[in-house]
């Protein structure tokens, strides 16, 4: 039984509304690289997990809700991820809080979050009241036009497949990204794309590929990883950037980003969030 397994996922829960740190379940990000071949002191990227949370509240000091919209940066370094369920449960536990301001909260984020993940974890609090900006969708090539037969919806990375003889640098992306989770089986929706500079990847090999994850069980920082590895692996790109954008659920879209090269991301939300 892997450490997933021990979490609430998939289980009746109480719903605690009163402070509650110890409701945060951190499971190590080993149990997966080390099946992809991912050493933790030789990563073979950066990148972060972006988590975007619309479901945010907790009292002020004379008990009236404050609510946000509050945007955590996990780094891909740190030496756990968070279930999801748990962080949902997690920032349950501040709604009937009372706390003296909202420096208060976010220290409180700040110190619980980074120790679960194991690493220090980025926070942006933005006000409801804010304009949000939403843009329609990543730049680049999409991949969801390419006339292909689809066979497999586990994942086949033997379906990827490049041209040495032609070196591109380019994007390509797809809507037709879905994963399941790893403990209950739901399905998860996302987008996912792919920046890389090396020999050009065929894309309708690559979309067959991006499908055959419809039915594997998988987190989302996993699967994201997995993508990685794979064109690494069967295509040798020079430089690549592998990430995904996942509808939202239950308050939450976790969106991770790895690369090789790149540091810095676009990480306003998209029309599907």
């Amino acid at each position: 039984m892997t450490r997933a397994e021990h979490s609430q996922l998939g289980r009746t829960t109480r719903y605690c509304n009163q402070y509650d740190p110890s409701l945060l379940f951190p499971i190590p990000r080993s149990e997966k690289r080390d099946e992809l071949g991912i050493q933790a002191e030789a990563l073979p990227f950066s990148g972060v997990d972006v988590w975007q949370a619309f479901e945010v509240s907790w009292l002020d000091a004379q008990g009236k809700p404050q609510v946000r919209l509050v945007r955590f940066e996990i780094p891909a370094s740190s030496p756990n991820l968070i279930e999801s369920k748990s962080f949902k449960l997690y920032l349950n536990s501040f709604n009937g809080t009372r706390f003296e301001s909202e420096q208060a909260v976010t220290s409180l984020w700040q110190q619980d979050l980074s120790d679960a993940a194991g690493a220090p974890v980025g926070i942006n609090v933005q006000s409801v009241s804010e304009p949000q900006t939403l843009i329609g969708g990543p730049e680049g090539i999409c991949l969801d036009d390419e006339s292909v037969t689809i066979e497999r919806y586990q994942v086949t990375p033997d379906l990827l497949k490049a041209d040495d003889s032609t070196r591109v640098g380019e994007t390509l992306y797809s809507h037709l990204l879905k994963s399941n989770c790893l403990v209950t089986g739901q399905p998860d929706w996302g987008s996912v794309v792919i920046d890389y500079t090396g020999p050009k990847i065929d894309r309708a090999a690559l979309l067959k590929y991006l499908v055959s994850f419809r039915e594997h069980n998988e987190f989302h920082e996993q699967c994201v990883e997995r993508v990685f590895t794979d064109l690494k692996r069967h295509c040798q790109p020079e430089k690549l950037t592998v990430y995904a954008r996942y509808v939202r659920r239950g308050g939450l879209d976790i969106n991770p980003y790895r690369s090789d090269w790149q540091t810095e991301f676009d990480l306003r939300r998209w029309v599907r969030q």
